[in-house]
């Protein structure tokens, strides 16, 4: 079985030109050919930054996909903000954890957790944005790792984790995971600022029963967002 992931942070569908337009946002996955797409920064109601639009029922519908969606934050039930998945495979359960570990702390993090059946195989899906501060970033990779302990089934993990490779959240992850482009990517695989990419900060990490074929930088679009997708060609036997 050969699958097709990708990470990408859409910034609410904001380019680096100040537009908003999903339909850019829609092109960079449809062209991408990902069969499975994690994303950040997903506005759903949220405000008029983004004109109160669903943007994950709206690429849905627009590129026929299943969907999920984790909030991260959420100022009134209607209007949030936070991560999400789109799948040509059915997805056939999901859970959102919110990183709420400190009291009276709301930074606006959490992690998506979906499984997604594609023919007689479950695999479990992750998508997650980590926080720039130190000691928050320790404390929700921690309890990613927690989780991934538990799961029986093969696992991807994705998304934008503000870090380093080489950090020790890198380090951490690496020890039980496979960072993609570790194991196939060529050059630096950086994604961050879209136009001229300094630094890595997304990362598709998988578990040790994929075999990862192929890891790039998806370059094509650049001003769709301030980030570049991720993307990884995966194979499981």
């Amino acid at each position: 079985m050969e699958i097709k992931v990708m990470t990408f942070n859409i910034h609410h569908g904001k380019g680096t030109d100040y537009k908003v337009d999903l339909y850019r946002i829609a092109e960079v996955i449809e062209k991408s050919d990902a069969d499975i797409i994690g994303l950040n920064e997903v506005d759903k109601h949220f405000s008029k930054r983004s004109y109160y639009e669903d943007q994950i029922g709206w690429l849905a519908k627009q590129l026929n996909m299943d969907y999920a969606f984790s909030p991260s934050l959420s100022l009134k039930p209607m209007r949030q903000y936070g991560n999400a998945l789109l799948s040509r495979y059915p997805i056939v359960a999901k859970n959102s954890y919110l990183f709420d570990f400190i009291s009276g702390v709301i930074e606006g993090r959490s992690l998506l957790e979906a499984t997604i059946q594609i023919n007689n195989q479950l695999l479990l899906v992750n998508v997650t944005h980590l926080s720039i501060n130190p000691f928050l970033h320790k404390k929700q990779t921690d309890f990613i790792l927690n989780r991934l302990r538990h799961y029986s089934y093969p696992f991807i993990i994705m998304g934008d984790w503000n870090m380093k490779p080489g950090s020790r959240g890198w380090r951490k992850m690496t020890r039980e995971t496979q960072d993609s482009w570790n194991m196939a990517g060529i050059g630096a695989g950086h994604t961050y600022p879209s136009l001229r990419p300094i630094v890595r900060l997304d990362y598709i990490f998988v578990s040790h029963h994929f075999q990862v074929i192929k890891a790039e930088v998806v370059a094509k679009t650049p001003n769709a967002s301030d980030h570049l997708p991720l993307k990884a060609t995966l194979f499981y036997q």
